[in-house]
């Protein structure tokens, strides 16, 4: 009787997590991991978004401040804004036409809400450099130190979000350390190609 009791046993145990689940036992160990959650992807794509803004933004400024004696702190405003909201749109665009050619199908309005509000985002990357570029305008400064200003501001931002995405790793600090290191070479990289097509 007992041999019988052991078959029981065993058999008990392999098929209760498929009565429980739906799922033979053996097959759990090989599920695929859960895709990441939503307010994972929102902010993936939320810093994907404000690094690609810091940079247009940085191109932008570079350009008006190698030109600051012929630029005046309105027009300096009015150009940064412009090409800022302009690269908004942009990606607005083709978030929404690649959701279109992934998914053959409009997004929700929970999504499309959610595209807008990663764009809305990329506006906070203007606020500084506007500050301080409406201080120029009050002759509180000249527009040449504003823009030097939002240079820095820009590049200290840049240097945040990169923060902001490594700082949750579950990796040593020193290789934290060292994806930092790569970051600030590849974003000086940019900040020189950007300065070199200036001054050609």
């Amino acid at each position: 009787m007992a041999w019988i009791w052991t078959v029981a046993v065993v058999s008990l145990s392999a098929f209760t997590p498929a009565m429980l689940t739906g799922r033979p036992f053996h097959m759990n160990a090989m599920e695929p991991a859960a895709p990441p959650a939503a307010s994972a992807r929102h902010r993936a794509a939320s810093l994907k978004e404000r690094v690609y803004i810091i940079f247009t933004s940085l191109a932008v400024v570079l350009a008006l401040r190698s030109h600051a004696d012929e630029t005046s702190p309105a027009a300096a405003a009015a150009t940064l804004s412009i090409v800022v909201i302009g690269s908004l749109l942009g990606i607005f665009v083709a978030d929404l036409l690649s959701h279109l050619t992934v998914h053959s199908k409009l997004p929700t309005g929970e999504e499309l809400h959610r595209m807008i509000a990663i764009s809305a985002e990329g506006l906070g990357v203007l606020v500084t450099p506007l500050l301080l570029l409406a201080a120029a305008g009050l002759g509180l400064l000249s527009t040449a130190a504003a823009l030097a200003w939002a240079i820095v501001v820009l590049v200290a931002s840049l240097a945040i979000v990169g923060f902001l995405a490594i700082r949750r790793l579950e990796i040593p600090l020193h290789h934290k350390a060292a994806i930092m290191f790569a970051e600030v070479v590849l974003s000086l990289l940019v900040i020189g190609l950007e300065l070199l097509a200036h001054n050609l």
